[in-house]
């Protein structure tokens, strides 16, 4: 077989393949009568390129993207999700333009001044994971007050991960387990996994830390240093929708693709 013959080959098995994973997709649908993720966690990605595609500034796909929190979180409610969990904005998206990083910064007061009392009569309770002490004064005021305002909630938990970095949260907490060895509380044959999950962000989401099911919308596929111990045994799902554009049919078919799968655990 010739070298064109090989890559003419490949090209046919690439299509072969990408058919066959569009399929498992577009044929399945939700059964509310079946298995639904404890805890999803989504990447919200796409936000700037749907903008761009509208010609529009980014920050219009960022505002337009927080429509899409309130429908998702609404729907994952009503399914008996019990945690969401959402990527709002990363220890790397310092990096992007300050009118940009601004806006983000702007995003967490002006959402839950109008969706808290929605969240209320969900009854979703709202936390937050990630290195908030370095949150803008605004930022971290409007995050407070909504944590305070839902503590009483007790339906499905939305989780922001905000200035959030998984390998930072797992650096952070190798540290507080190595000064409980340094001063004597603990020795270091006492360390499991399940010490080692108290000290992470997610120790408040009690019997609900490991993600069930992960979700990256846009075409992307990676994790993007997002929820690294708690993504250990997840399934994943990429969403070829912006975020902007993924609503409530979306959040639906997804989950229709995840009762299908077969999580075993490392088992048989």
């Amino acid at each position: 077989m010739s070298n064109g013959e090989l890559r003419s080959g490949g090209k046919h098995l690439n299509w072969l393949f990408k058919k066959k994973n569009q399929k498992e997709i577009t044929d399945v649908s939700f059964n509310a009568n079946e298995k639904i993720p404890q805890h999803i966690a989504i990447i919200m990605d796409g936000n700037g390129r749907w903008a761009q595609n509208k010609f529009m500034p980014r920050i219009a796909g960022h505002k337009e993207g927080m429509n899409t929190v309130k429908k998702v979180t609404k729907r994952a409610s009503q399914m008996g999700v019990k945690v969401l969990s959402l990527y709002a904005f990363s220890t790397e998206n310092w990096k992007r333009p300050d009118d940009e990083v601004s806006f983000l910064m702007q995003l967490p007061v002006d959402f839950f001044d109008t969706f808290v009392p929605e969240l209320m009569e969900q009854n979703v309770q709202v936390q937050v994971m990630g290195f908030t002490e370095q949150l803008p004064k605004h930022t971290r005021k409007a995050v407070e007050k909504a944590i305070a305002d839902t503590k009483q909630n007790t339906g499905m938990v939305l989780n922001f991960a905000l200035n959030y970095g998984g390998r930072s949260e797992l650096i952070e907490a190798s540290k507080a387990i190595a000064e409980k060895v340094r001063v004597g509380e603990i020795d270091v044959e006492d360390i499991t996994e399940s010490l080692f999950e108290e000290s992470l962000m997610t120790h408040e989401l009690k019997g609900y830390q490991n993600v069930d099911f992960m979700i990256r919308t846009s075409g992307e596929e990676r994790i993007s240093n997002f929820m690294l111990w708690q993504n250990a045994y997840s399934e994943f799902y990429f969403s070829q929708v912006l975020w902007p554009d993924f609503n409530e049919q979306a959040l639906e078919q997804a989950i229709g693709v995840y009762q299908k799968r077969h999580r075993r655990f490392g088992g048989l």
